[in-house]
């Protein structure tokens, strides 16, 4: 051989032929620090970035260009991933290669890199149904263009591109998905493989069965949600909550032998929890969400940081939220008894970190009026709240050797599940029927229950009294579950999706989020008050297709709101 391959040789060079699923495979993200995931809650709610210029806030307060469109990337990056798993697909191309020269080892293998193939596709898809979806000016509830094999936009035959309606979408994800359960193993443990060369935690960070029927889940949950099922089909919400509750017995049946418990803790810090369904590749060890984090004052230069809505969003330690007079919350000590979730979620005024193993006091934080960690000062945060979330608390950059650990990204973990169960489950059955085998109310408890990152116990050890009366009505207990949900899943980019399939109208999403104003008095007490940290100004309730596939495509109609910018450069 010459060592060259062409489109007629390429069968010589088996490794090149299953590359196309390893390349669609490295194309996803590996650090929560993206305009995917921390920075898109600065999009919301929950999280202000500090630059005036990150384009995520540029996009809540109304200023951004076509020029800066973050979710370009996102558009490009799935598209990408599609035609490499097509290149791979078409005509059986992968199946029918040799990888192993022991035949049973080249059959599994051959086996899950098809269904690599099939449920990437259907990630890709997914996502670019969960980011682009909406409706255009003319009121079509739209998906994305459909790419077969052979085409790779933005060059094949642009002109002839058009959105397709959001349930033939679905369609299209739900049936790779089904064909990607035929071909991939059960479950990426090695209990569970034929062959560990080739199955097993070999392919921990690969999809397996059950990370396809979370996928199938979530997919639903998507389609049923109230900006995408304008005809209330509760069939929708019915299949999200089945789904979902073979991915959650998966863990309380078969992973709980294997050391899994819906009682323990989330580390962050831990590529390898049992809870994670299907988890990113690694990167290497860093400090990358360490500096973004903390402030000037402990070696950081902080890029984005939590609102005081937020921060209210957390309930007391008893499980009422503050607003609720039996929480007993005090304004004039506010961080005083709260939902354990909120102490390893935020760094707050008088917040120590404390390192891991030794509980040595490393930093407490002083965002007063004077404090080192208030707003308005070089490299710290616009709301006087950190996040503390995926910090290694054995971190120091004042160490003489700092430690550090590698990263990913936990695409599918428990908490998403029993999230989208509760969710579904409560629509299509209410809180309280268990007839699949736990309840909505059951599983959300699961999540209020367990103890934290911190080794805390979690709200409901002796009884959930707000719980159980949420679970009288079915709106009452939505509300909570969207709570849990914001309260959970922050900064992993979910609530912006959230706020758009949930229909959330642009009169309640462009309001003020707010920073802590903390005032040292003379007698060394603190009075706490608030003030506004940033504005939000959305035109459009969806996420633009990017500008320039709108120019090449002009079939492709773009996202009501958006018309704006077609007189933009």
């Amino acid at each position: 051989m010459s060592g060259h391959y062409t489109d007629e040789n390429l069968p010589e060079y088996p490794t090149l032929i299953k590359g196309f699923v390893d390349k669609a495979y490295s194309l996803l993200g590996k650090n929560y620090y993206s305009d995917e995931f921390v920075f898109a809650e600065c999009a919301t709610d929950n999280g202000v970035a500090t630059s005036s210029t990150q384009v995520m806030r540029k996009f809540a307060n109304g200023s951004l260009s076509p020029s800066e469109d973050p979710f370009a990337v996102f558009w490009s990056r799935d598209y990408d991933g599609i035609y490499y798993v097509n290149q791979f697909l078409k005509d059986d191309f992968g199946l029918n290669t040799q990888y192993r020269l022991d035949p049973e080892a080249d059959q599994l293998l051959r086996e899950s890199y098809q269904g690599d193939a099939f449920a990437l596709r259907a990630w890709f898809q997914y996502d670019l149904l969960s980011k682009f979806g909406g409706r255009d000016q003319d009121g079509n509830l739209l998906g994305y263009p459909f790419v077969e094999v052979d085409f790779n936009p933005p060059t094949a035959q642009a002109s002839d591109f058009r959105r397709a309606g959001f349930d033939d979408c679905v369609g299209r994800i739900l049936s790779d998905c089904d064909a990607a359960l035929k071909w991939l193993p059960y479950a990426n443990r090695d209990a569970l493989s034929e062959n560990a060369t080739v199955q097993g935690s070999i392919r921990w960070q690969r999809f397996d069965q059950v990370s396809i029927l979370a996928l199938k889940a979530l997919t639903y949950l998507l389609w049923a949600s109230d900006a995408f099922n304008p005809s209330g089909d509760k069939t929708r919400w019915e299949k999200a909550a089945e789904y979902a509750w073979q991915a959650i017995d998966f863990k309380l049946k078969v992973d709980a032998t294997m050391g899994f418990s819906p009682t323990a803790g989330f580390q962050w810090t831990d590529p390898n929890s049992p809870e994670i369904y299907w988890a990113s590749l690694y990167t290497a060890a860093n400090s990358t969400m360490e500096t973004a984090q903390y402030p000037y004052g402990f070696r950081g230069a902080c890029k984005y940081a939590p609102t005081q809505e937020l921060v209210d969003a957390f309930p007391m330690a008893n499980g009422y939220p503050i607003q609720d007079p039996r929480s007993h919350y005090d304004p004039s000590n506010p961080y005083n008894g709260r939902d354990p979730r909120f102490y390893s979620t935020i760094f707050y005024h008088g917040a120590a970190v404390r390192r891991n193993g030794t509980g040595e006091v490393m930093y407490t934080f002083d965002t007063s009026s004077q404090g080192a960690d208030r707003n308005g000062l070089m490299d710290n945060g616009l709301t006087n709240y950190y996040l503390k979330k995926y910090v290694y608390l054995g971190w120091n950059g004042n160490d003489r050797v700092i430690q550090e650990l590698p990263r990913c990204i936990f695409f599918l973990r428990w908490a998403d599940l029993c999230l989208v169960y509760a969710e579904a489950a409560n629509r299509a059955w209410g809180p309280d029927d268990a007839h699949l085998g736990l309840s909505a109310k059951d599983v959300l408890a699961f999540l209020r229950r367990r103890a934290t990152s911190d080794g805390v116990a979690g709200i409901g050890a002796e009884g959930d009294p707000y719980l159980d009366e949420c679970a009288l009505s079915q709106e009452q207990f939505e509300a909570l579950v969207r709570n849990e949900r914001r309260i959970e899943t922050c900064f992993e980019g979910k609530r912006l999706l959230d706020l758009i399939r949930w229909n959330i109208p642009l009169s309640e999403r462009n309001r003020d989020v707010h920073r802590a104003e903390i005032t040292a008095l003379s007698d060394g007490t603190f009075s706490f008050g608030e003030s506004v940290a940033d504005g939000r100004k959305f035109s459009s309730q969806w996420i633009p297709l990017p500008y320039g596939e709108i120019i090449k495509m002009p079939q492709v109609h773009q996202n009501e709101g958006w018309e704006t910018w077609q007189n933009k450069q």
